[in-house]
């Protein structure tokens, strides 16, 4: 088990928002809501939690440990990846439609793709909720998704 990053306050700030846009645009909870220590239950949380700024390239700027596995980064290389590149070059396409029609929606929790790992390693997620990073005003801040359900995609 990798032992998360020790946060800056800012990184808190931003984890902060995606746990609470989250919780304000589906109504459900990202975390359990009773543990003390916000970062340290998005780290070891049993599903895939990933966020991105809103650069004209957004660079993924939090993953936790279980995105950290499935992409087979390091927590200071996922968080200067763009986020197009989670995807293989043909699916990138279908990343875009994805995330136009959740910055329309506010979130969506249908998705299912093909994402790649650094080596390579090709792997489909399912039942993915991906959502607006929206403040208390409405200001748009990123986008963030979770999973629980992944897999290898096995070349034939």
């Amino acid at each position: 088990m990798t032992s998360p990053p020790h946060p800056s306050r800012q990184e808190r700030e931003r984890l902060s928002l995606v746990v609470d846009s989250y919780h304000r645009l589906t109504g459900r909870q990202l975390v359990d809501p009773g543990q003390s220590d916000l970062w340290e239950a998005c780290w070891s949380a049993p599903r895939v939690i990933v966020a991105h700024g809103t650069q004209v390239d957004p660079i993924f700027f939090y993953g936790n440990q279980l995105a950290l596995s499935c992409f087979e980064l390091s927590f200071a290389a996922f968080t200067r990846l763009p986020s197009r590149y989670s995807a293989e070059p043909l699916a990138r396409k279908e990343r875009d439609a994805l995330l136009a029609r959740v910055h329309q929606r506010g979130f969506i929790d249908d998705y299912a793709g093909v994402r790649i790992s650094a080596s390579g390693q090709r792997f489909r997620i399912e039942n993915a909720v991906v959502w607006n990073l929206l403040d208390e005003h409405g200001q748009l801040h990123g986008q963030a998704a979770t999973f629980e359900h992944w897999q290898p995609v096995l070349d034939s």
